[in-house]
């Protein structure tokens, strides 16, 4: 299953979590980086979605965000 969103999608997605979720995609960020250290997508997404009761797409949402901003340190 591919986790490709496009940009639009993605954004509305994350704009959407603080009120479907009542926390802030900021939190959910630092619940991914203080959660277990897994290494594949989709094992990200399950985690999410099992541990926390999201929604796929908020899940695959938030784990998207995440890699894009570890990406984006890596660079910097």
């Amino acid at each position: 299953m591919s986790h490709v969103l496009s940009e639009e999608t993605h954004r509305n997605m994350l704009a959407r979590i603080p009120h479907c979720t009542g926390r802030e995609v900021s939190d959910w960020l630092r619940t991914v980086e203080e959660g277990p250290s897994l290494f594949r997508f989709e094992e990200k997404v399950s985690w999410l979605r099992h541990e926390h009761n999201l929604a796929y797409g908020h899940a695959k949402a938030i784990i998207h965000e995440y890699d894009l901003r570890r990406a984006a340190r890596k660079f910097a």
